[in-house]
């Protein structure tokens, strides 16, 4: 019994710093996210899956890329369970004991929904995109290990309390995702696929003479596009030249899912790292390049009334 009380006692003292470490090391796991998000680089990754969840249109919300919401979650956690410890007990009793109140039910609702949040997005992982990213894994842990620290890290005096709570928050929080996501499950904006394989989500710009023209001058001088039907960077460089141009423009699958895969072409190129690359006259241009930009890189003198 003693042993027991022990190991209760350990875990009451440390859980804040428990919570917080690990809030922390998740804020800077979705910063790192983020940035290469907003950059149209790919991840740092052991498997072609991380691109390919990152580049999904899950791994974008209200037009932001999801780790921003996820370091945004991180860092509320990590300021909820660090920032009581910053008050002294002496002559502030009182007012510590009621912030570590309140934050401790705060730490409840915001990790709770991390993990409802990160157990929808396992799903999506597993059966809608079919791939495997160690990212998304790993912040998945890290918000049921705060979810269970914030339950075993203090003595709560009214459980039926807490799960009625919990009940709400969960509630809440799954059907908050689904509505975030029904645009995406409705079919608004998924992938298409074709007796010859996956093609990705439909273009729906509208192509001008000048974006006809440059499709066809990248095509014939000898340029290519390395992308992935799933990739959301590929579908944004293809809606710039528009629908029918998106056709002409010399592009390279690189999944073995899409039509007409060049999967051993792309993997002999070292500097394709991310999608989309653009290959122009034996130099390589990683990300979305304006068409003025493409115009310019290989020698296009033709219109250029661009109009996406």
């Amino acid at each position: 019994m003693g042993r027991r009380r022990q190991e209760t006692l350990w875990i009451h003292r440390w859980s804040r710093w428990l919570i917080g470490a690990i809030a922390l090391i998740g804020a800077a796991e979705t910063a790192y996210l983020t940035v290469i998000k907003f950059m149209g680089d790919g991840a740092a990754c052991p498997t072609e899956g991380c691109d390919r969840v990152l580049a999904s249109a899950y791994a974008t919300v209200f037009g932001l890329p999801l780790p921003l919401f996820g370091f945004l979650a991180y860092g509320a956690m990590a300021v909820l369970a660090l920032g009581p410890l910053g008050i002294r007990s002496e002559g502030h009793k009182d007012r510590r004991q009621q912030l570590e109140t309140t934050s401790w039910w705060l730490l409840f609702v915001v990790s709770l929904t991390m993990v409802v949040f990160s157990g929808y997005l396992m799903y999506v992982m597993a059966f809608e995109i079919q791939a495997v990213c160690v990212y998304c894994i790993g912040s998945a842990l890290f918000t049921l290990t705060m979810l269970s620290l914030t339950l075993l890290g203090r003595r709560w005096k009214d459980m039926g309390q807490l799960l009625f709570i919990g009940l709400i928050v969960a509630i809440i929080a799954l059907v908050g995702t689904l509505a975030v996501y029904a645009p995406i499950t409705g079919g608004g904006s998924a992938p298409t696929t074709s007796a010859a394989g996956e093609t990705g989500p439909p273009i729906t710009t509208t192509s001008g003479a000048a974006e006809m023209a440059l499709a066809q001058h990248l095509d014939d001088t000898g340029a290519k596009m390395y992308g992935a039907w799933w990739c959301s960077h590929c579908h944004d460089q293809k809606q710039l030249f528009g629908q029918t141009a998106a056709k002409e423009i010399p592009y390279v699958e690189c999944d073995p899912e899409g039509v007409t895969p060049q999967t051993a072409l792309c993997r002999s190129q070292d500097a394709v790292t991310g999608f989309p690359t653009w290959e122009i006259n034996g130099k390589f241009y990683p990300g979305v390049q304006p068409l003025e930009a493409l115009a310019r890189l290989s020698g296009y003198s033709g219109p250029d009334d661009f109009q996406n």
